[in-house]
C-alpha cells in the first residue's frame, strides 16, 4: 500500500514539474555547452524510467504469481537455496547501469568544461563575473566597461567567464548557457559559454547565501557581433566611469537594479588570479598583482 501511494506521489511530482508555469530552461538549450548537459538530463531520465518500469512490472508479476494461496495452516514450504542466476542478474545490473551512467558523466563534464568544438583556436571574450551580496558585477577588461546585474555577449563566439566573489559563495548559472560554477573569494573559476541564437536568457545565483538570495538573479543579452561592438561604444558615449568610491558603495549589502559603468573594478581591486590560474604562465608575482591594468 505504502508503494502505491509513493508512486502515485511520484506520479502527482512529475506532472507537476512538466506542467510548470515556465518551460525547463536546462531542457531548451541555446548554446553547445548547455546541450550537452541536457542531453545528459534526458539520457539520465530514460534510464531511470526503464529502471521503474522493469521493476515496477517484476514487482507486480512477483505479487501475482507468489501471491498467498489456500493452503492448510500447517503447511511448511520447502527449503530452497539462493539461486546464483537471479543473484548474478541483481549484482550485474546495478554495477552496469553505475558504469553507464559514469562514463557519460566523465565524457561530458570534460566536454562542459572546454571550450566547444569549433571555438576553442579562437580568442576568448574575457567577462569577470564578481558577486557581492546580493549583486552580480561584470567586468570587460578588453572593452574597458563595467555592468551590475546584467551583461551583454556577442554570439557563436567563446565567451570565458572568470568567476570570483567579493562576500560569500555565490553560484553562477545560466540554465540555456551553461550549467552553474561557484564563484568564491580567493579563486578564480573559469567557464566557458557560447550562445548560439541571439535573444535575452536568465541567469542566477543558485547557491543559497543570505536573505537577498531570492533576487540574486541577472540578465544575460547574446547579440550579433556587430551589435555588441556598437553596444559597447554606446557606453563609452554614455556612461559615467567607476570610481574605487562607488564601486565600494556597490558592495554594500543589498539590492540595486542594472548599472553601466566605463572602466572596471580590476584597475583598483584586481581579480584573485594566481599561480593556479590556467591562465598563468609563470609570471612574477608582480606581473600578477597588477593583472587588471594590462589592458588599460
Amino acid at each position: 500500500m505504502k508503494l502505491k501511494w509513493a508512486y502515485l506521489a511520484f506520479l502527482t511530482g512529475i506532472a507537476g514539474l512538466l506542467a510548470g508555469c515556465e518551460p525547463l530552461l536546462v531542457l531548451n538549450p541555446k548554446g553547445p555547452q548547455a546541450e550537452t548537459t541536457a542531453n545528459v538530463i534526458w539520457l539520465s531520465i530514460f534510464t531511470m524510467s526503464f529502471i521503474v518500469v522493469a521493476v515496477l512490472v517484476m514487482l507486480a508479476v512477483i505479487l501475482f504469481k507468489y501471491r498467498a494461496s489456500k493452503q492448510d495452516p500447517d503447511y511448511e514450504p520447502p527449503h530452497i537455496e539462493g539461486n546464483k542466476y537471479v543473484e548474478g542478474i541483481i549484482v550485474t545490473i546495478p554495477i552496469l547501469i553505475v558504469a553507464f551512467l559514469s562514463v557519460v558523466s566523465t565524457i561530458s563534464t570534460h566536454q562542459v568544461e572546454s571550450p566547444p568544438e569549433g571555438y576553442s583556436e579562437d580568442e576568448p571574450v574575457v567577462i569577470y563575473a564578481s558577486s557581492s551580496n546580493w549583486k552580480w558585477h561584470f567586468s570587460y577588461p578588453e572593452q574597458d566597461i563595467e555592468t551590475v546585474n546584467y551583461v551583454f555577449i556577442p554570439t557563436n563566439q567563446n565567451v570565458e567567464f572568470r568567476l570570483y566573489s567579493h562576500g560569500t559563495i555565490s553560484s553562477f548559472w545560466i540554465p540555456q548557457l551553461a550549467g552553474q560554477k561557484y564563484a568564491m573569494a580567493d579563486m578564480t573559476n573559469y567557464m566557458n559559454v557560447v550562445a548560439e541564437e541571439p535573444g535575452e536568457y536568465m541567469g542566477r545565483n543558485s547557491n543559497f547565501n543570505g536573505e537577498g538570495f531570492a533576487e540574486n538573479e541577472f540578465t544575460v543579452t547574446a547579440l550579433p557581433p556587430s551589435e555588441f561592438d556598437s553596444w559597447v561604444e554606446d557606453i563609452h558615449n554614455t556612461a559615467d566611469p567607476l570610481t574605487e568610491e562607488k564601486f565600494e558603495e556597490l558592495l554594500e549589502p543589498g539590492h540595486l537594479g542594472q548599472m553601466t559603468f566605463t572602466g572596471t573594478h580590476l584597475e583598483f581591486k584586481p581579480a584573485p588570479e594566481g599561480e593556479n590560474s590556467p591562465h598563468d604562465h609563470g609570471g612574477s608575482s608582480d606581473s600578477e598583482e597588477n593583472g587588471g591594468h594590462h589592458h588599460h
